[in-house]
């Protein structure tokens, strides 16, 4: 790796980055052709199918519109000759199936008569199935498309009903009865290919429901594989299909590797030359540095042998090169180990160089003898049983007086130098190594101590420096405080792991998205804070932060989960603050009213968003010490029986004893409450204080049957909440809780059913409040089974002006006397009112129509008169 580092090498490593990083992309953009070109081919393919399925139930369908014209016109006659009218209809049509006629709802006429004979005589309105359907025919004066169903005379198929008015001199006419038409569902599918279809189909959106309908058709996992959807156009409706590629959408392009392939033999071509390049010139290099130092030591040796050869203990030789002899001093028989009786020739000599030395000594000294110049050596010699000594040998050729070619020299041994200047090379190779991890250390603690570990990102330390430096007065600029929505459910739900990899995702996309000079920091948690200067910013920054919006929402993939994410970002620019702190804090009360508006939004500071900012503040002090005080009360509003207007019960609504506002309605107080936590409290102030109420009431004689106290949802997910209510005196068979029905029943996980369970065993009865305004089902009634509704206020109101209202309030009662359920009517402002709600079947009545929330004494005393029967 340290190899790669050298600057050499830099080349070759650019090149490898650009390599991978155009590979990835060239990846990701031929993955993204292929997604485009198979939902291409799957919505050519839906298409076609949709138009068969439009064109064969609209053509069939207008045909029937036509008769049930034609029996509008002419009723009499038509009823008569139905058979033969209905036969020329079907000879037509591609899918009808059979025709009913059913004048006041009751079916009289049927084609084909073989097999639908026990369709005859029957009365919609008495069919479960067809009921609700036939009476909307009736009722809205449109023709109705339902199913696929299974048919009253068998089998299955699509029923379009058509209401029949006849003239009477009336607007609109006189309702006559309904014209039924079925199709052939079956042979609709296999006409429009979806028997036979080789891709993955869905069909949903029954009675003509749209997207909002379930599947009837297909298998409903294909919904959950992104697939293409077409919305197909019936008339009264319309069906949505949606469809994959068999088994789903392909994980990986077919021409993947031969794009790889391509990609890594483009790659080589450039890898290759940039790396063997850096290879020689690292070799170059080398080989200088080597013979620089080579260099350097001769010099150095030379002169320290021309100054200390008399007194080093240096051997010298003379080489008779014409006998070959060679006369050694002593000095130099001892280096060597030469013994008196041996030769001391050349050959002798030759036989102790060491054997990878042994070619290139001789080498250097033969040519030295060929040039006739003097030479200078270092080798390594084998001594027997002394082991391997380094030499260093000078020599100059000569020619004697005589003309005798001889070799004058010296040799000493340098084994201990040469030993000690690998110790000082190694010593100083460790220390250089030594010194660069030091440094390394000191830059990554610089780093960490300012830099968010999992993103890289400056913290909130680099921060503060970062705001302590800017000056207001020389720079333009603007703070925007992000906070990631949806990040909580994705670390409880996928772990840690998942949103470690949300937060680099989001680093990321801040990354692409800031400029030169913009500042992104990590601030702690699912927090981020953007600098950005005023002069990149025209319109004021809300085209940047549209782009980091719609940049979040796309999906990011994880471990075969798709996490999709939304942010919500505050923006305070320099005007709006005096410093730059001021203007952080300014930016996280804009970010916190962007999330109150439904998070994925920005918004932008201003003094109103901060005097709101200190309204909730000081208003959330308050509630906190008010819960301490005891300022919050009960106000009771009676229930009255809507046939002897006896008192069958009060609601316990909470108050706010303001110490300088007076008495105040949840309205002034509710929502700040959510925010800071505390409703659970109040629900249990207001709960204590009914309970006291109640025992009161009981010890001097009035006689009040129930209580019903509101329990918020966060009271509810209290796993403390059963514990709490068996430590209290409750009156059996007395006490109601009210459940808004804006909190989603369908939801609810088991844990809170178990609570509900508990509760139901302390005698506790449940109530649902505000029904009609909200989530609940007729499933969630069945599975939660209420002891009563209360029907909402903005539901009773307008009974006594709107049919429509009335039907609706009249439909909740019918419900709740169906399922078992006591209906009280809230909002009951006059006594018109009452006796409308008294003759549709309401169990009890609630409003200022008989008396308004009061205090426990004034319900006292307003039980005692009994004013309310006299009015």
């Amino acid at each position: 790796m340290r190899r790669l580092l050298r600057p050499s090498y830099i080349p070759a490593v650019i090149a490898l980055a650009v390599i991978l990083t155009a590979a990835f992309f060239a990846e990701r953009q031929n993955a993204s052709v292929n997604e485009v070109r198979s939902r291409a081919m799957v919505a050519e393919r839906l298409t076609a199918i949709r138009s068969k399925i439009e064109r064969g139930i609209t053509d069939d369908v207008q045909l029937v519109r036509g008769l049930a014209a034609l029996i509008a016109a002419r009723p009499d006659m038509i009823e008569a000759d139905f058979p033969r009218v209905a036969r020329e209809i079907a000879s037509q049509s591609s899918y009808l199936r059979n025709l009913a006629l059913a004048p006041d709802m009751v079916i009289a006429q049927v084609y084909p008569r073989a097999g639908n004979e026990q369709a005859l005589g029957k009365d919609y309105r008495l069919i479960p199935q067809q009921r609700e359907t036939a009476l909307r025919v009736r009722d809205e004066n449109r023709m109705i498309l339902a199913g696929p169903m299974n048919l009253i005379q068998g089998g299955y198929g699509l029923s379009a009903r058509f209401p029949i008015r006849v003239e009477d001199g009336t607007s609109g006419g006189r309702f006559w009865g309904i014209l039924s038409a079925v199709l052939k569902i079956d042979q609709l599918y296999r006409d429009a290919g979806l028997m036979e279809s080789e891709l993955d189909l869905a069909l949903s959106g029954r009675d003509g429901t749209g997207a909002q309908g379930p599947v009837f058709f297909g298998a409903a996992e294909v919904l959950q594989r992104n697939p293409v959807r077409l919305t197909i156009d019936l008339p009264g409706g319309n069906w949505v299909i949606s469809g994959t590629p068999a088994g789903g959408w392909p994980h990986s392009p077919p021409n993947l590797w031969t794009v790889r392939m391509a990609i890594a033999f483009a790659g080589l071509l450039l890898l290759v030359p940039v790396y063997t390049l850096g290879r020689l010139m690292d070799e170059r290099q080398q080989h200088i540095t080597i013979l620089t130092q080579k260099e350097e030591r001769l010099s150095a040796l030379s002169h320290r042998l021309r100054i200390a050869l008399d007194v080093s203990e240096t051997g010298t030789w003379e080489w008779d090169l014409a006998r070959d002899v060679v006369f050694m001093d002593r000095r130099m028989q001892e280096i060597y180990e030469f013994h008196e009786d041996e030769d001391p020739g050349a050959a002798l000599w030759r036989s102790r160089l060491h054997p990878l030395d042994r070619e290139d000594t001789t080498a250097r000294v033969h040519e030295a003898l060929r040039t006739r110049q003097p030479y200078q050596i270092q080798f390594r010699i084998i001594v027997p049983d002394k082991g391997v000594r380094h030499i260093r040998s000078i020599g100059s050729p000569y020619t004697d007086a005589k003309g005798i070619q001889r070799v004058a020299g010296v040799n000493w041994d340098i084994t201990a130098d040469v030993a000690k200047t690998e110790s000082l090379e190694e010593a100083r190779r460790l220390a250089e190594t030594r010194s660069r991890e030091i440094e390394a250390a000191r830059h990554r603690m610089e780093f960490n101590a300012l830099h968010d570990p999992l993103t890289g990102l400056p913290n909130r330390r680099y921060l503060d420096q970062k705001l302590n430096a800017l000056s207001l007065e020389s720079l333009a600029i603007s703070i925007f405080h992000l906070d990631l929505d949806r990040f909580k459910d994705i670390n409880d739900t996928l772990g840690h792991a998942a949103g470690d990899q949300v937060l680099r995702h989001a680093a990321d996309i801040l990354r692409s998205k800031m400029r030169a000079g913009d500042f992104i920091a990590r601030i702690g948690g699912d927090e981020f804070v953007v600098i950005v200067t005023n002069n990149s910013l025209p319109d004021q920054g809300e085209t940047l932060a549209r782009e980091i919006i719609a940049a979040f929402h796309a999906p990011l993939p994880y471990h075969g989960h798709e996490c999709r994410i939304g942010v919500s970002i505050g923006i305070a620019r320099q005007a709006e603050a005096e410093t730059p702190e001021q203007l952080l804090v300014n930016a996280d009360i804009a970010l916190y009213e962007a999330k109150r508006d439904g998070r994925g939004r920005y918004r932008f500071f201003t003094p109103a968003l901060k005097a709101a900012a200190l309204t909730t503040k000081k208003v959330g002090d308050e509630i906190l010490r008010g819960l301490e005080r005891g300022e919050f009360i009960a106000y009771f509003q009676p229930q009255f029986s809507p046939v002897s207007l006896d008192i069958v019960g009060v609601e316990a609504l909470a108050r706010w004893q303001h110490p300088t506002r007076g008495l105040l309605a949840p309205a002034a107080f509710l929502e700040t409450a959510e925010e800071i936590g505390v409703v659970s409290r109040i629900d249990d102030s207001i709960l204590d204080c009914g309970l006291e109420a109640l025992h009161s009431w009981d010890a001097g004689g009035v006689s009040i049957p129930k209580l019903s106290v509101n329990l918020s949802h966060s009271r509810l997910m209290d796993e403390s909440l059963p514990e709490r209510l068996e430590a209290l005196d409750l009156p059996a068979g007395r006490l109601s809780f009210e459940l808004l029905e804006s909190i989603s029943f369908d939801d609810w996980d088991n844990r809170i059913m178990a609570t509900i369970k508990r509760i139901r065993a302390m005698g506790i009865e449940l109530e649902i409040d505000d029904f009609g305004s909200g989530y609940a089902s007729i499933t969630s009634l069945l599975k939660l089974t209420p002891n009563r509704l209360k029907i909402d206020r903005q539901l009773v109101m307008p009974i006594l002006s709107s049919n429509r209202q009335l039907r609706l309030v009249s439909s909740i009662i019918d419900i709740g006397r169906a399922l078992g359920i006591d209906v009280v009517a809230e909002g009951v402002e006059t006594r018109n009112h009452a006796d409308v709600l008294r003759a549709l079947g309401a169990h009890a009545l609630q409003g200022y129509a008989f008396a308004r929330p009061m205090s426990k004494e004034a319900l006292t005393a307003f039980v005692s008169e009994q004013s309310w029967k006299a009015a």
